[in-house]
């Protein structure tokens, strides 16, 4: 059995654009006509871009190989042009390309793939979703996320509403916006707001909902401290990319400074990335992003290196289904799993897309049965939303806060 073909698509999400403005999926083909698919998160240049480096990479190195041969093909991509260094565009191209390897095997031999990977741990996987704004016909974006996590009076409300679905874990991010010029020292304006914004919602979810501070690197190590002393009383389950994630050791200080469990790993590629969070124990909670990370066969080794250290797996997911079902497959069969996240109940238009639609129920995601991944894309209904904009996954505040 040899990759035959390959097929891209850039999908344009639909309104209110949860898991982002598109989607970039990859389908394989053998020769023995077997599709597997896969997802690609997060490339930083526009997709048309990332369309031709998934070519090119295919191109060079995928065509006519054995699927099976993941870790051969992981090697080579991650290895070209005497690169050999974490990458998150080379990581992006070939997570996609992985999951779809996978995919194909697990069909090739009728079994989930986590069967393959060590067999079903959990019967089912804890779940826990960002707050997001009510009105599902707001066009969503960095503005409307950002109304809802720094409101005292809404976020508590949407934390009691997804309470009520039978969600057990919501996050929000107190201390938006992002800015290309982070980290930087909160005001006491702004301290002062994420710990009333995190009271207030305690407050209303008591202990029936775990809080997970999901910032993105916007602090000084200093002042992630400062927010952290304030953030304890209420008991967060973690403490999420409190600093960005390219320094290890100040990542580390934050860890030995609070009792809150630092979370991180949605922007790290490739389990080199990891060693030095392992070694200055800066996370207890890691979060590989599946569509960037190198793909399935990689996020396994980090799980075990995790597992190792007594971190636990939260794999991280902002954008379309197939990657989700990685996360689902990874999440399975790792004893160290503590939950996944997804976009709310995986419906609407990432359940559309979908020949069947990811299992959620009562706060929980089930495992699939069938081969691979256990998800197919609708080619007939992503054909039909094509995506022809122009801007990039995640746009920032490109000035001073």
């Amino acid at each position: 059995m040899k990759i035959a073909d390959l097929k891209i698509y850039s999908v344009r999400n639909v309104a209110p654009n949860r898991g982002g403005p598109y989607f970039i999926f990859v389908k394989l083909t053998t020769d023995n006509n077997i599709d597997g698919f896969g997802e690609i998160y997060g490339v930083p240049f526009r997709p048309k871009v990332v369309e031709k480096m998934v070519q090119d990479i295919f191109d060079r190195y995928i065509i006519g190989r054995d699927p099976f041969d993941t870790e051969t093909i992981g090697r080579i991509v991650y290895s070209n042009n005497y690169g050999q260094h974490p990458d998150l565009s080379v990581g992006g191209v070939l997570s996609g390309l992985d999951m779809a390897c996978w995919d194909i095997i697990g069909k090739a031999v009728n079994k989930p793939i986590y069967k393959l990977l060590g067999g079903k741990v959990h019967e089912k996987l804890r779940s826990y979703t960002y707050l997001y704004p009510v009105n599902s016909d707001t066009p969503e974006g960095i503005d409307s996320i950002v109304d809802i996590f720094g409101d005292a009076e809404i976020a508590p409300k949407r934390a009691l509403d997804y309470l009520k679905e039978g969600f057990t874990a919501v996050k929000f991010d107190p201390v938006m916006p992002m800015s290309a010029f982070d980290p930087r020292q909160l005001s006491l304006e702004a301290l002062d707001n994420a710990e009333l914004v995190t009271k207030n919602i305690r407050e209303a979810v008591g202990s029936k909902c775990d809080l997970l501070i999901g910032t993105h690197g916007q602090m000084t190590t200093s002042s992630a401290i400062r927010l952290a002393k304030r953030l304890e009383p209420y008991d967060p389950l973690w403490f999420e990319e409190p600093v960005p994630p390219e320094n290890k050791y100040e990542m580390g200080r934050v860890a030995k400074f609070t009792t809150i469990p630092i979370a991180t790993g949605e922007r790290l590629n490739t389990k080199y990335d990891f060693v030095d969070l392992f070694a200055n124990q800066a996370v207890a909670i890691i979060q590989p992003d599946l569509g960037r990370i190198g793909g399935i066969l990689e996020a396994k080794k980090i799980a075990g290196m995790a597992e190792s250290h007594y971190v636990q797996l939260a794999p991280h997911l902002y954008c379309g289904p197939i990657a989700a079902a990685a996360n689902i497959q990874l999440a399975t069969c790792s004893p160290n799993f503590l939950i996944q996240e997804s976009i709310e109940k995986m419906s609407g238009f990432h359940a559309e897309i979908l020949n069947k639609p990811i299992v959620w129920q009562d706060g929980y995601i089930i495992p699939p049965t069938e081969p691979g991944l256990g998800v197919e894309l609708n080619e007939d209904v992503i054909s039909d939303y094509p995506y022809e904009g122009d801007e990039i996954f995640i746009e920032m505040v490109n000035e001073p806060i």
